[in-house]
């Protein structure tokens, strides 16, 4: 790799496609007990389902061939690979975004919001320039180069990515992980970010908040939007947390099964996206950041970065921009668990949840609009 910005077009070999399908095909599956729901992990017959089309009717060529159709580059930062999508709109007025993703995802996340941003239909709506890396440890931003890429780390690696660029003013986007970067590159970056933007819901905003010392101690239990933030979060650490527990403490040994099995890294990605959303995916978008995953091997570097960030104490300094909030799925829950400024931009959406960006890209897109259309 070299620190000069290079073209890069995605060509995952025949062979890796071969030894996918056989894998797959002679799959071994683990037996379900009678009556078990998605309670107990994903069920076994909807899993079957979904491997067989991903063997048999999933055209991974087709979606290679509308990744590559955004321009992609490759570049050296930090002594790590990064892969991102740059693509410019053709309007004189447009403003340059930095849109991160976050777990469990990839920049095929954004397939269907990029086009809204850059070519919105009317031309009194703000058009950008598109900006969108994958995390050291996703995708092609593989394989990881070292221990340590930590959100703070990350976000020093797009403020030089943006800097390469030659991007003095930009806006900063983010959901779940990728929130935690945008705002740490606001904060270590504040005379070059015009305004933060992040998308959050209640379950996010409960998960997050079980990490944050103290929080729950300042809820108050016999009031109803507080004792309903104190279920989530105590749901959370019983039922949702074992993904980030295994990751958090042991991910090499995660890991080997990540990158072995599809069937594995397959049940690791669908299940978030069944329990994560409340409006439809497309299962050919949902395949695409799995074999993303496959592909790339990227399921267990993935969880390298997550063990590095549990167990790191840096976590920035709060940034003086304008800040942005959209909560999909919306209840006042979010308000309690979500510091946010008094003339922060806050928006509400009923639906949608985890994944706006695949979810309701158009609303998304809407949002970020009205959030930095007016900012300079």
């Amino acid at each position: 790799m070299t620190t000069e910005i290079q073209p890069f077009q995605i060509a995952i070999p025949q062979p890796d496609l071969d030894d996918l399908h056989a894998r797959l095909t002679n799959a071994r599956w683990a037996a379900s007990v009678p009556g078990a729901g998605w309670e107990r992990g994903v069920p076994v017959d909807y899993l079957k389902e979904l491997a067989e089309y991903w063997r048999s009717g999933f055209d991974w060529r087709a979606q290679e061939k509308a990744l590559n159709a955004y321009p992609q580059f490759v570049t050296e930062i930090d002594g790590q690979r990064i892969h991102f999508l740059h693509i410019r709109s053709a309007r004189p007025d447009a403003k340059p975004l930095l849109i991160t993703h976050g777990f469990p995802s990839s920049v095929a996340e954004f397939m269907t919001l990029i086009e809204p941003l850059v070519a919105p239909e009317s031309d009194e709506d703000q058009a950008f320039h598109v900006i969108a890396p994958s995390l050291p440890g996703y995708g092609f931003s593989t394989p990881l180069a070292a221990q340590g890429w930590t959100l703070s780390r990350t976000a020093r690696a797009w403020i030089e990515l943006m800097r390469r660029l030659g991007y003095d003013r930009y806006g900063v986007h983010g959901g779940d992980v990728g929130s935690g970067v945008a705002g740490l590159v606001a904060g270590y970056a504040a005379d070059h970010v015009t305004g933060v933007h992040v998308t959050t819901d209640p379950q996010t905003a409960a998960n997050v908040a079980t990490f944050l010392p103290g929080l729950a101690d300042r809820l108050d239990a016999t009031d109803p939007v507080d004792a309903l933030a104190l279920e989530r979060m105590n749901a959370f650490r019983k039922e949702g947390s074992g993904y980030l527990a295994i990751q958090n403490s042991r991910p090499q040994t995660i890991g080997y099964g990540l990158v072995d099995s599809p069937i594995l890294q397959l049940a690791w990605i669908a299940e978030k996206f069944e329990l994560w959303t409340d409006l439809p995916i497309d299962r050919d978008q949902l395949l695409t950041t799995v074999s993303l995953f496959w592909f790339t091997g990227a399921g267990a570097s993935a969880a390298h970065t997550l063990y590095d960030q549990f167990h790191s104490s840096d976590w920035g300094a709060p940034s003086p921009v304008p800040h942005g909030y959209a909560v999909f799925g919306a209840d006042a829950t979010v308000r309690k668990l979500v510091p946010a400024e008094q003339d922060a931009h806050w928006s509400e959406f009923e639906r949608g949840q985890h994944f706006p960006a695949m979810e309701c890209p158009d609303v998304l897109a809407a949002d970020l609009r009205d959030f930095f259309g007016p900012l300079s």
